[in-house]
């Protein structure tokens, strides 16, 4: 199965949150589609919203979530360049709810066409978090 993979990132500002080779990719672009890269894919670049990404290695299927950001699939490497990624089981579910009713109320109270814009990608990833949150702890 090793001839199947390809390498693959997931690059954050703070850290790189995954790295390995896996046999395929699937990501949720900017259009709403959903996307799957796999071994011998053309160079492109795409820019991903806030959502799931999922991820095949060793024959097994992965969830992440990420924040907005961009992914570059090169002729040897693809690599996704993201705000935030984190697996299900890491969220925190009532976290995430205040992080979706505060972005709702920042929502409610853009005065401009770029705050409205800010307001509407954090409700996206709140949103993405809460989907697919696997862990209801809460931990503060």
């Amino acid at each position: 199965m090793a001839s199947e993979t390809f390498p693959f990132e997931i690059l954050t500002p703070d850290h790189r949150f995954f790295s390995g080779e896996i046999e395929a990719l699937t990501f949720t672009a900017a259009d709403e589609g959903k996307w799957t890269v796999l071994k011998g894919h053309a160079p492109m670049l795409a820019v991903l919203r806030p959502g799931s990404l999922s991820i095949l290695q060793d024959g097994k299927w992965r969830d992440a979530i990420n924040s907005e950001g961009y992914m570059e699939v090169g002729p040897h490497k693809v690599v996704l360049f993201v705000q935030t990624c984190e697996w299900p089981e890491d969220i925190d579910r009532k976290r995430a709810e205040r992080a979706k009713a505060r972005a709702e109320e920042e929502l409610r109270q853009s005065h401009s066409q770029a705050q409205f814009r800010a307001n509407q990608i954090m409700l996206a990833r709140a949103m993405a978090r809460l989907r697919n949150s696997r862990n209801s702890v809460n931990i503060d």
